[in-house]
């Protein structure tokens, strides 16, 4: 959403799909799991009163806005993408299968998972080790408001230190709000590496790939 308050900023979508075009040029096979808080979050209309369920579904939906926003990005700029719901909704994009995506990706094209795992109570953290493990991912980035995870929120705690490293173990004990619990034990399971850096910095999503920048990566550990 850029610098307003709510919905989709087109400088910002164009801004983070020349990253991913940048990759792409790399010769690296990419898929993206979108979130969709810009417009609706599950938890949020949960807090407010609405049926937990109902929420996600809504957040779900804004998700696949997201997808078909960045889709429209990446082919301005040849990139051939596909965007895949895991809600089916074949009229506007096509429905979440393994193989199809596998073979998207095999062909060059950035594949885009909407719609989270089409269930609610999961979050698209969850969605993206999920879809992470079923492409055979070599590492899941998260690209978000930071460059790594902290011992503390940094705008609230100008004395929080970042991590260069953490296991698994470590983010599930210490109960760090990186990814939720059910995201991060699933990446272990299928031993993925996790790269959380800021999707902010210019050129950041390559410098992670080429393992410079800032960046924490969540891993089994040594």
């Amino acid at each position: 959403m850029g610098e307003q308050p709510y919905g989709i900023d087109v400088g910002t979508v164009d801004r983070i799909a020349d990253e991913v075009k940048q990759v792409v040029a790399l010769g690296v096979e990419v898929c993206l799991v979108i979130g969709g808080g810009n417009i609706f979050r599950g938890l949020a209309g949960a807090a407010e009163g609405m049926e937990r369920a109902s929420a996600d579904y809504m957040g779900m939906l804004a998700t696949v806005m997201n997808a078909i926003a960045m889709q429209n990005a990446l082919e301005r700029m040849d990139v051939p993408t596909r965007v895949q719901s895991a809600i089916p909704m074949m009229s506007v994009c096509e429905p979440y299968i393994r193989r199809r995506a596998v073979r998207h990706m095999e062909q060059g094209r950035v594949v885009i998972f909407a719609a989270g795992t089409g269930n609610p109570f999961f979050t698209t953290d969850t969605a993206a080790a999920l879809r992470a493990s079923e492409m055979g991912c070599d590492a899941l980035l998260k690209g978000t408001q930071v460059d790594g995870v902290y011992t503390a929120d940094p705008k609230l705690d100008p004395s929080a230190t970042r991590y260069d490293r953490l296991s698994y173990t470590d983010v599930l004990t210490r109960d760090l709000k990186v990814m939720d619990a059910a995201a991060i034990s699933l990446a272990r399971e299928n031993n993925i590496p996790i790269l959380v850096f800021s999707i902010h910095n210019p050129g950041g999503f390559v410098e992670v790939l080429q393992g410079n920048g800032c960046f924490t990566q969540i891993d089994g550990g040594s």
